[in-house]
């Protein structure tokens, strides 16, 4: 007898099993389909004709978006792949398989608003506690901030900070 444990790819399950088993509780690719949920793509949704094969919902592909550019994944076609190979992106597209060529027409027919919504998403996260803005320096450079925990967020700054995500955002859809 074995002292293994076997292996049991074969193995049939009397019920299947869940997407939410999938990932931990807090992980980031639950946090972008929550953030993304409330927010509002009924001009996108107008945008679609009704004839034709029924097309993949706007918050869907805005989520594997969202998902994608807050793990490092830019390309549509690593995009597409990502939701046959990995675990997270499976969740994100809901266990869909968009194509590159969807996910790709997708961010250039709503370049705008994905724009504003990526802005949201970013204020969103920002309010939350969960996104920090700031330069990160991996040659020893000096930057120069304010690490103080008790500063406060004048007007001017928050200005300046919408400035700041609205020109990331923008490069980022360049």
């Amino acid at each position: 007898m074995s002292r293994f444990k076997p292996i049991k790819r074969e193995m049939n399950y009397l019920f299947p099993p869940s997407m939410h088993d999938w990932l931990p509780e807090q992980h980031l690719a639950r946090f972008s389909v929550e953030i993304v949920e409330p927010l509002d793509v009924q001009p996108m949704e107008r945008a679609y004709g009704t004839s034709g094969s029924a097309p993949f919902h706007p918050a869907l592909l805005l989520s594997i978006l969202v998902y994608g550019y807050a793990t490092g994944v830019f390309s549509s076609r690593k995009l597409a792949h990502a939701t046959y190979d990995s675990v997270a992106f499976r969740f994100v597209a809901a266990d869909e398989h968009p194509d590159h060529d969807t996910v790709n027409t997708f961010r250039k027919r709503f370049l705008k608003e994905i724009t504003g919504l990526m802005v949201e998403v970013l204020l969103i996260a920002r309010t939350l506690g969960v996104l920090q803005l700031g330069n990160i320096a991996l040659d020893g450079s000096k930057l120069r901030a304010n690490a103080s925990k008790h500063s406060a967020l004048s007007y001017g700054h928050i200005k300046k900070l919408d400035a700041q995500l609205h020109g990331e955002v923008k490069k980022l859809m360049a």
